[in-house]
């Protein structure tokens, strides 16, 4: 189990300043950090969307081929906005500490065909605690076909990774339904994240269960019902996963494989507190466009989520200027992108920087 050491002794007056200015936030307007009435509307909604695409598709009123695979590329969508709205902010604890709430969650969760409790891991425990931490932090893995920093190894095929980034990011997706949660449950145990054979027993036997469900909703029961082929069916399958991979990938990638995010080493950030590491390591983007912050679950306020993963999303866009005003009175940098497009822009340009062995990356 790796995690990285961040000082207990420097640069601490950032961290208590943002923590009770947000804390007095909450408290002068009494509002509660979780979910309220507009958030429960949102994942009603998105649920919603999901399964109402998924029953039209299945109710084979459609008989034009183009507007089936239209359909799909739609349940994609509302695959990765499940993913993006409800499902991060459960993993978090920031949506609800009520149980029965969390129980409730599992079921749009169930149906993306993802296992939270190997996220939680993944996500909560790892990114969130080694953010931008070489070999540490799997977000930020090359996966031997990319180079994310300059201290990641050049490859000849580097130089067209800006290219074939986005076919690459189609199949994250496929990955984490079919085998990534498989695999990640094995690593975990040797790692020590889980912690006795009788979790990953009982763990293995939910990923197992929620795969058949998912697979038999959204594969079997299709190939069943449909006039068309097998293969066509699952063409179509196939085309909401790749939709669902581009959409949510491209979404987390630009919190922090941007050009202006600090790398660090293992050991290379003794002398930052975590939240200060958290600044550097982190981007925000499209920080105005209220549409994009209601389709990507808030995941454009990437700084606020990782400074306080307890607050539910929908809090993100009001605390945004206290942190930012808080970074600003310490001379610290609040790195943010103006829209969604120049976030794409600046992150397809680093990895084409980096992709190039004759370009001094110095600064990158």
């Amino acid at each position: 189990m790796l995690n990285s050491k961040y000082t207990s002794e420097l640069n601490h007056a950032f961290s208590r300043a943002v923590i009770k200015k947000v804390n007095n936030y909450f408290r002068e307007n009494h509002l509660d950090r979780k979910a309220n009435r507009l958030m429960i509307f949102k994942s009603v909604m998105a649920f919603s969307f999901y399964m109402g695409v998924y029953f039209f598709i299945i109710s084979n009123t459609v008989s034009s081929l183009p507007f089936l695979f239209f359909l799909w590329m739609l349940l994609g969508l509302g695959q990765a906005f499940i993913g993006m709205v409800i499902m991060h902010d459960a993993v978090h604890n920031s949506y609800s500490l009520k149980k029965w709430v969390k129980v409730l969650l599992e079921v749009p969760i169930i149906l993306i065909g993802v296992d939270s409790k190997i996220w939680k891991i993944e996500h909560n425990i790892i990114h969130h605690n080694n953010t931008n931490v070489e070999n540490v932090d799997q977000d930020i893995n090359p996966r031997m076909v990319f180079r994310f920093s300059k201290n990641q190894p050049l490859r000849w095929f580097h130089r067209f990774q800006s290219i074939y980034a986005s076919f690459v990011y189609c199949f994250l997706i496929v990955e984490w339904v079919t085998f990534k949660d498989f695999l990640k449950l094995w690593k975990y145990r040797k790692e020590k994240y889980v912690k006795s054979r009788k979790e990953l027993i009982t763990i293995l036997l939910g990923i197992v269960i929620k795969k058949v469900i998912f697979f038999l909703v959204f594969l079997i029961i299709p190939i069943y019902i449909s006039e068309f082929s097998i293969a066509t069916v699952v063409l179509m399958f196939l085309t909401m996963l790749f939709t669902a991979g581009l959409y949510m990938t491209i979404v987390f990638q630009l919190a922090h494989i941007v050009p202006e995010t600090l790398f660090f080493s293992h050991s290379g950030n003794q002398n930052k507190t975590w939240h200060i590491c958290q600044l550097l390591s982190t981007s925000n983007f499209g920080m105005n466009d209220k549409i994009l912050t209601f389709l990507v679950g808030g995941l454009n306020f990437q700084i606020e989520h990782h400074l306080f993963p307890d607050v539910c999303h929908i809090h993100y866009p009001k605390i945004a200027p206290i942190v930012q005003e808080t970074a600003t009175e310490f001379g610290l940098p609040y790195q943010k992108q103006s829209t969604f497009i120049k976030a794409i822009q600046c992150h397809y340009k680093h990895l084409s920087t980096l992709g190039k062995p004759e370009v001094d990356l110095a600064s990158t």
